[in-house]
Formats: structure tokens, sequence, C-alpha cells
């Protein structure tokens, strides 16, 4: 893995992360991979990279990142994914300056693709998995724009005979998605939380903490390509999908599986041949008609 990264160069860094630094490589076949390197050297962060490769042994999912490889034996463990070319979900909601860059369609897309790999975890691999830290910038493009969940280093394998985790965890979502859970159990429904907030920011094209107003109008917090591209029957069905993930009460939240399914009839919408109305279309009052807590 040295040589495939020319001994880590910082010219070949991909991002860079809490757990570890990510680099681009090309091994002796020509063929192009991310290694990740661990920050630092201790216990738990070995321990975090051998529940990663545990983990990602266990799954086989077209939007899951592939684990190619490890080396635990360096000075800090090493791990080698697939390359997904075209970088983080977060970096192409918006650039620099604030202009969105991710078409409706693609965002549509990818929100079905991550709920499936979230649907995955939660309910057809046994034993259950946890991602525990789902947000945009843990979910990467590939060249054309499917979706990749990466990171894996903070989930958990939950046996059948468990249903939640009653445990501290680390991530950036973790006061949001406990602020409702006074037990300080981490369910299935904690992660419909977190995905409630990815559908919001593909919605609104803002970040996880935003300054604006909690109580806007729908069409005040749409990203103006959303307004743009997207039908009224698509875009309404969407922000109710994210409202209802985040729920304050998790028993009202739906479960993946549901999520996923939803998102699967609305990107059949885009395939009729008479179009429904578009969003930006609607009368004002239409338009102010539904409200997401953000």
């Amino acid at each position: 893995m040295e040589k495939a990264t020319d001994t880590f160069n910082e010219i070949l860094v991909l991002g860079m992360g809490g757990q570890g630094t990510a680099y681009k490589g090309m091994l002796s076949d020509g063929s192009i991979v991310a290694v990740k390197k661990s920050n630092i050297v201790g216990e738990d962060q070995v321990a975090r990279f051998i529940n990663e490769v545990l983990i990602l042994s266990q799954i086989n999912h077209r939007n899951i990142v592939r684990l190619l490889g490890c080396c635990l034996e360096y000075e800090v463990p090493l791990l080698a994914y697939e390359f997904v070319s075209n970088g983080t979900l977060s970096y192409h909601l918006c650039d620099e300056k604030h202009v969105p860059k991710l078409s409706w369609e693609n965002r549509l897309r990818t929100a079905g693709e991550v709920a499936g790999a979230l649907a995955y975890l939660h309910s057809w691999v046994s034993p259950t998995i946890y991602h525990r830290d789902i947000k945009s910038d843990k979910i990467l493009l590939d060249e054309n724009y499917r979706a990749v969940v990466s990171d894996f280093g903070l989930s958990r394998l939950i046996p059948l005979s468990k249903t939640h985790l009653t445990i501290v965890v680390g991530g950036t979502l973790v006061t949001w998605i406990f602020s409702t859970s006074p037990s300080r159990q981490f369910t299935d429904k904690s992660g419909v939380y977190a995905f409630g907030i990815v559908l919001a920011e593909l919605l609104t094209g803002r970040g996880a903490i935003s300054s604006s107003s909690s109580d806007e109008g729908l069409f005040e917090v749409l990203d103006t390509l959303v307004v743009d591209e997207g039908l009224e029957e698509e875009i309404l069905a969407f922000a109710k999908l994210a409202q209802r993930c985040l729920n304050l009460t998790a028993k009202k939240r739906p479960v993946m599986k549901e999520a996923a399914a939803i998102l699967d009839q609305l990107t059949r919408i885009l395939e009729r041949p008479l179009l429904p109305q578009k969003f930006k279309d609607c009368t004002a009052n239409k338009r102010k008609s539904v409200f997401i807590h953000y």
C-alpha cells in the first residue's frame, strides 16, 4: 500500500477525517483504489479498523463500499477500498459559492440508493448492522452518480436477540439522534433519523446545522434547483418522507424498508410519459402547505 500511494504522498490525499486519511492509490495491475490510513496508533483505533474489516467482509451490496484488502501489521492500520471517483454527496450539493450542482433526478436516485443500502443492513443481513454515522459526507458518488455508503468504523453487528445498543457513540449526528432517546438506546429508528437529515439536505442544499428558521414553509427552504427541476407530486412526497424520518417520536418514524419502497415509487414517476405539474408552477397556497422542521 505504500507503493500504491507513493509512500502516502500528500498530493494523493482524497480526504481527512477523525478516523484516518484516505489516499488515492494505484496497484501494480493499474487498478485504482482508495487507501485509508489510521491517524493514530492505539488499541481503540485498531479495534475500529478491525471492526470495519469484520463488517464489510460480510456485506455484498452495490451501494455499499467494497473492502479490497487490509494491513494491520503496519505502524498504523491500513484499509484498501474500491475507488469511488466523484467525491462526497455533501460536496455535490453545493459548491463553495453555494451554487447547487446535483440535479434533482440524481438527488432522488441517490436517496433511493442510500435507503436501499440501509434497508439491506437493517433487514436483509444477519446479524443486523447499524451504520451509526450516516451523513452526506459518508456517502460517495461515482462517475455515474451511483451512491456508495462508506466509513463503517463506528458500525455494529446486532445479535438476533437484541433490537438496540445501549451505548454512547461518536459521530457528528449523535446529539440529533439521541435528543429524543432518554435511554440512550441506538435502534434502527436512530439510523432512520440520520437518514432523514440526509433527505432534508437533498431538498434544501443546506448542511445538517442551519441557522435558518425551523418553521419555514417548504417552498422557502427548497434548493432553487429542486424547485426548477422537480415535479410537485414527487417533491411533496419526498418532503413528507423526510418529515416522518425526523419525527421526534422514534416509533412514528418509518423503517428503512418502507422508506426505500417510497423512494422507489418516486423514481418511477420520472418514467411516466405524461409528466405531472412542475413544483415551481404550484399555486402559492400549495407551496406553503407543507412544513419541514429542519
